[in-house]
């Protein structure tokens, strides 16, 4: 374990494929929870450190479930590897133009290598803000919840404005998200802080005393 997770970690019982808070998960939702499990098995055996990010992250903790891809933070340093450990289990990869990321096909659903983030390159404090959980019967490293978040939000730009991700999540989630830590990551941005003033408007989060917000 020490390979995977170097730094120190807090192992906490995750919800697992039956914990959905009530919503019976589809097909392919199943298939996407698969997918993570393979993809994560095969980056643990290659002693390649990796979170959890993305959605999966948030339904890890009790959030939504989600049918868009399975989001795995890595180094950059780790990309080569990580994608050499994909491609021995069957995943077909994919560059992309962007440049921040490396994508891995198993049969239809995506795998996310994301290496650079928006916000800044995957680093220690990354694995330092991760938490070792039980998610669908594997113990994996997650990302903060804070950190992906700030991730979804920085990652808003005029042309795609959806809110409405990431507020479903604030929702699920508001009693487990430390409001400060996301905040200083994302307050500077336009979508940023029109964030926090929906979250406030809408009574998710309590405005700060003395806000005009």
């Amino acid at each position: 374990m020490a390979g995977i997770y170097p730094l120190p970690v807090r192992l906490t019982r995750g919800v697992g494929t039956s914990g959905l808070m009530g919503t019976e998960p589809n097909d392919a939702f199943r298939e996407l929870v698969e997918t993570m499990k393979r993809s994560a098995a095969a980056l643990r055996d290659a002693q390649v450190p990796f979170l959890l990010g993305g959605g999966l992250a948030s339904w890890a903790r009790g959030g939504p479930p989600t049918d868009h891809d399975v989001d795995l933070l890595v180094r950059e340093r780790d990309v080569e590897r990580a994608e050499q450990a994909l491609a021995e289990i069957g995943f077909r990869l994919e560059q992309p133009p962007e440049g921040w990321l490396v994508k891995a096909w198993d049969g239809d659903v995506l795998v996310d290598l994301i290496f650079r983030p928006a916000g800044g390159a995957v680093g220690d404090e990354h694995f330092e803000r991760g938490t070792v959980m039980e998610v669908a019967a594997q113990s994996l490293p997650v990302a903060s919840i804070e950190d992906v978040l700030a991730a979804k939000l920085l990652a808003l730009t005029e042309q795609e404005p959806d809110f409405g991700p990431v507020l479903e999540i604030a929702r699920s989630l508001r009693e487990q998200i430390d409001w400060d830590a996301v905040r200083s990551q994302v307050d500077r941005t336009p979508f940023g802080a029109a964030f926090f003033t929906l979250v406030e408007r809408l009574g998710i989060l309590q405005a700060p005393v003395g806000s005009t917000r």
